[in-house]
């Protein structure tokens, strides 16, 4: 069938990052044929990259009341339910994907996902995933093990599926389970063998820079990460392995790249049109962000522990107290922007003084949470905005952003370079490259956030 002008105008839509247009485009489509399971998926598709989660079940279940028994559709479905609450009906709906496709990895990992977050068991996590017999889901089984902090066994579960058919994908989760085991030359065969089989790749080429800063091979990485970072110039994750190695050799190149005072900014926001004060609209926006943090633990694959983290992007949900934050936003994000200026720096070359939002969601820390020290490989400005803390963080570092401490271990290993205080209604804007990270904290209290990252405009 030839496909409809509305499709594929949304379809440019959506590739342009118009979801909304998109959405009323693939809407119009599955009106003109109204017997198109495609436009219905589509729709549904769409409106849960909206966060109209409510819209994309009821769009996912035309489909496939039409006809539709494609397992992507019922993945859609199932992501869909489960972010309008409907968490049983989403595991149903995710093992119906699983029944029309077993080896359906995308599904398995939702699936285990959506069971970890609610359980916290490990077990519950894993009970539709057997590598053994499907091994095509060894990646998944180890992730799930990795994230639940148990790297022994998701390095065996990787042993044997690498002895089966050795895989790049599977030799970089094996050289992160060696890392986490603190086996750094372990590390570093794993990451050799996923260059060997993958050598146009990034992503191999960063974990042999990890590895050897690991390993204590220092100048062997700063020369690698060098050559990566001429490739792919704007991969945030390999700047910030190119500044761990000058660091670790004393290159006063690292200052410039990562202590200029410039780089990282501390601005609290202005109180939103609607709310009498700050505090008024912080407990609202603290009221409304709760009630997204449903889960037990936090997701897969994430630097959070003992926390929750929403899994919707929030700068696209069409609510009051939601939209009004992100408006109030802009202000403290464009004077970062002028304050940053221009240059020939990983920032500064790419500030055009405009911005776009590439995905926000919100974090709730439980007492005794943190985040473990990353980057954001494909941001350009990463953040943290505070709605609501503990008592704690007036005792120095506890909840306190953490950067510098390299999120990979190195020989020797490196320390924090700076501590910011967190504030409520405090937005600190500082750029992906940056290692950081929180403090645990105690207390009987959470710690609540928002983050967000920005790509040039």
């Amino acid at each position: 069938m030839i496909p409809s002008a509305a499709m594929e105008q949304a379809r440019q839509a959506k590739a342009a990052g118009d979801l909304r247009g998109a959405a009323a485009l693939y809407a119009r489509a599955a009106v003109e044929r109204p017997d198109s399971t495609v436009a219905e998926h589509n729709l549904a598709s769409t409106l849960g990259d909206l966060g109209d989660f409510a819209g994309a079940a009821a769009a996912s279940a035309r489909a496939i009341a039409k006809g539709s028994t494609a397992p992507e559709t019922w993945l859609v479905h199932a992501r869909a339910l489960q972010g309008t609450g409907a968490l049983d009906a989403a595991e149903a709906a995710f093992l119906r994907a699983i029944g029309r496709r077993p080896d359906y990895a995308t599904a398995h990992r939702d699936l285990a996902q959506l069971r970890w977050m609610r359980t916290a068991d490990v077990g519950a996590a894993l009970a539709a995933i057997d590598s053994a017999r499907v091994p095509a889901l060894a990646s998944v089984e180890a992730v799930v093990l990795l994230s639940a902090g148990e790297p022994a066994r998701a390095a065996a579960v990787l042993d044997r599926a690498i002895a089966r058919a050795p895989d790049a994908a599977l030799h970089l989760l094996a050289a992160n389970a060696r890392a986490a085991l603190g086996d750094a030359a372990g590390q570093l065969v794993q990451a050799t063998a996923a260059l060997r089989l993958a050598p146009a790749s990034t992503d191999t080429a960063k974990a042999v820079v990890e590895a050897l800063l690991h390993v204590g091979r220092i100048a062997e990485g700063a020369g690698l990460a060098e050559r990566i970072a001429q490739a792919a110039p704007d991969d945030q994750g390999v700047i910030a392995l190119l500044a761990t190695a000058w660091r670790l050799l004393g290159d006063p190149r690292y200052t410039g790249l990562c202590e200029d005072p410039a780089l990282i900014s501390t601005r609290g926001i202005e109180v939103p049109p609607g709310w009498s004060s700050l505090d008024a609209f912080l407990a609202d926006l603290a009221a409304s962000l709760r009630e997204r943090h449903a889960w037990r633990t936090h997701p897969l694959d994430q630097s959070l522990r003992h926390g929750s983290q929403t899994q919707e992007d929030l700068s696209q949900v069409d609510h009051p107290v939601l939209r009004a934050l992100f408006a109030a936003l802009d202000a403290p994000i464009r004077a970062h922007l002028a304050q940053l200026g221009t240059g020939g720096d990983p920032v500064r070359r790419r500030n055009t003084g405009g911005y776009r939002f590439a995905g926000a969601w919100s974090v709730l820390l439980r007492p005794g949470g943190y985040h473990t020290d990353h980057v954001h490989p494909r941001g350009w400005l990463s953040s943290a905005f505070h709605v609501d803390l503990p008592e704690t963080v007036a005792q120095r570092p506890q909840g306190w952003l953490a950067f510098g401490r390299p999120g990979v271990p190195t020989t020797p290993a490196l320390p924090p370079t700076r501590h910011v205080r967190p504030v409520p209604g405090q937005l600190i804007l500082f750029p992906s490259y940056l290692w950081h990270g929180t403090e645990p904290f105690s207390g009987d209290a959470p710690r609540l956030t928002v983050a967000f990252d920005l790509l040039p405009g």
